[in-house]
């Protein structure tokens, strides 16, 4: 039974929870368990019939309560209203280059925006930039223009009027704009500075995050010379000219990411905002929920996590609402669940493990995946549906990460104390020492040395580390892991055009066995609002906010 105790490890969780997703201020996180549960399993306030059982809605609900399973965000705010727009994405292809696909691609966006998901979508297939239009005479305007169209349309458009526009798009490595796409998201000087003035400026792309598709013909050809096709010798992709120039615009800025597709999953180019899910079908949709690693204690009880919050899902694809028909059709043929994890640093740290897959994860893992499949499938038969064809995708849960009070998807965490920086008025830096809420709940709940924490931050100049581990879980996960790999600041000696060729090398050699990859290198973009900081000298600081130009901001005061 539900007992309406406090859920929240921090101030910064129940916080988030007061204005994203309380519908009054006497709301609370065990009636929103209630409600979503409701919604999605059960009778939707006596109006509908249950499609799972009444044992298994109140084993679903202590595990919301308890904060073993989250579901996705869309859920969460939308649990309890009339709409069930539960779908965190929709994913997306720009099928043909036709009038009429231009503007139908972007009746789709806004449409699938104002019912609150994001969207990601794959310009593959238009025509590039200066081609012939045979009907009027004119030449073509490529993919580029489109996606800046789509960007301005998630400018004007809150996601069903509630958060912040999330777009992706994808180009195919041959294309051949692909250069310009590479570059399509280049600050100029004036956009870096305005952007160090306010964050909120708006820069190329801003609402967008981009990747370049990798199929099995990157393998074998190398696209600087498209129209020849000229191979190359190896089964890698260290020979692709634009995946070189890839790994240099990706150390130096940031983007493009890289999304791989080899072998079977060759035409699952389309992704969500985030990346991890996947799919080959337009309009179809992400269902996302993520079970909290670092709050399960035993094998035994996270099997039945995994099993009751996969049943969850299914029961997502029955009644969610949708913004047309063609995502009704895509969701009935593939019922594409998307179970995660999240807490995984924690559940290691907790258990004195390094940030490694180390083999007693490797067997979570193991019951993850087998479990995850055999209850969606038990389910969907029970209710007489198609099983699904995807069962897991890891997002980066940074909201209900949040929440929880728990590392994010499977990140490390990004730095046990920081200094935050912020605008106040729009033209003065404010700077504050904070100590990572997860981090101190480690430290004073499970008596974690501090300096034993490996950190994101840390670990920069460590990539391989990072990437192993992403392909070690990616070996458990049927569609892809959003994660950000961070990386020291361009220009430094450990992230410098000398580097590029290592750091190409080492991500070729993990790519067979990963889906898509990403990076941040620290300060590549301006406004960046955390650097990391020692443990002690935030816990010397802690909560003082000091002004652009006070002295103490570099933390040598005595305050």
């Amino acid at each position: 039974m539900l007992n309406n105790k406090n859920p929240f490890r921090t101030d910064l969780g129940r916080n988030v929870f007061n204005s994203k997703y309380a519908q009054s201020s006497s709301d609370s996180w065990d009636n929103l368990a209630i409600r979503v549960v409701d919604d999605v399993c059960g009778t939707q306030g006596g109006t509908a019939h249950p499609i799972l059982s009444k044992t298994e809605r109140e084993v679903l609900r202590t595990y919301i309560s308890d904060m073993q399973f989250i579901p996705g965000g869309r859920y969460l705010y939308y649990a309890g209203r009339p709409v069930h727009a539960w779908n965190n994405c929709f994913l997306l292809r720009a099928e043909e280059d036709t009038r009429e696909e231009w503007s139908n691609i972007l009746w789709r966006s806004s449409s699938c925006l104002m019912l609150g998901g994001g969207i990601g979508i794959d310009y593959s297939r238009l025509r590039p930039a200066g081609r012939s239009l045979s009907r009027t005479g004119g030449i073509s305007s490529g993919p580029i223009p489109l996606m800046r169209m789509v960007n301005e349309v998630g400018r004007e458009v809150m996601q069903g009027g509630s958060r912040r526009s999330a777009i992706y798009a994808s180009l195919h490595h041959a294309h051949e704009d692909i250069h310009d796409f590479l570059t399509s998201k280049n600050w100029s000087d004036v956009h870096r500075s305005m952007k160090e003035q306010d964050f909120n400026f708006p820069a190329p792309l801003d609402m967008t995050n981009i990747s370049i598709n990798y199929d099995d013909s990157a393998l074998r050809y190398s696209p600087s010379l498209y129209k020849e096709g000229v191979p190359f010798s190896g089964d890698s992709l260290i020979g692709n000219e634009v995946f070189k120039a890839n790994c240099l615009q990706a150390m130096s800025t940031g983007e493009p990411g890289f999304s791989f597709n080899f072998g079977s999953k060759q035409n699952e180019t389309l992704r969500n905002a985030c990346t991890e899910v996947t799919s080959e079908d337009d309009s179809d949709v992400c269902n996302l929920g993520s079970i909290n690693l670092g709050n399960i204690d035993t094998l035994d009880e996270f099997r039945t996590v995994v099993a009751v919050a996969s049943k969850f899902l299914v029961c997502g694809t029955v009644r969610a609402d949708l913004p047309y028909d063609k995502v009704r059709t895509v969701r009935e043929k593939n019922r594409r669940l998307g179970l995660g994890l999240m807490g995984i640093h924690e559940w290691l740290l907790k258990r004195g493990y390094p940030y490694e897959v180390v083999p007693e994860l490797k067997q979570w893992l193991e019951v993850y995946r087998d479990e995850s499949e055999k209850a969606a499938n038990e389910h969907c038969d029970r209710l007489y549906l198609s099983r699904p064809v995807a069962y897991r995708a890891i997002a980066p849960t940074g909201t209900i990460g949040i929440l929880a009070g728990t590392t994010t998807g499977i990140e490390p965490l990004f730095a046990v104390a920081y200094k935050r920086r912020y605008l106040t008025d729009g033209t003065r830096w404010k700077y504050e020492y904070v100590v990572d809420h997860t981090a101190d709940t480690l430290i004073k709940e499970c008596g974690i040395n501090p300096c034993k924490i490996q950190t994101a931050y840390g670990m920069a100049t460590d990539y391989e580390r990072r990437i192993k581990f992403q392909a070690d879980v990616q070996d458990y996960i049927d569609m892809s892991i959003s994660s950000t790999i961070n990386l020291p600041s361009w220009g430094t000696s450990t992230n410098n055009e000398t580097k590029v060729e290592e750091f190409a090398q080492t991500l070729s050699k993990y790519a067979p066995r990963l889906r898509g990859f990403t990076c941040y290198p620290d300060g590549s973009r301006g406004g960046q609002p955390l650097t990391e900081v020692e443990y002690e000298e935030a816990i010397k600081h802690k909560g003082v906010v000091y002004e652009e130009n006070d002295p103490c901001s570099g933390g040598v005061c005595g305050v």
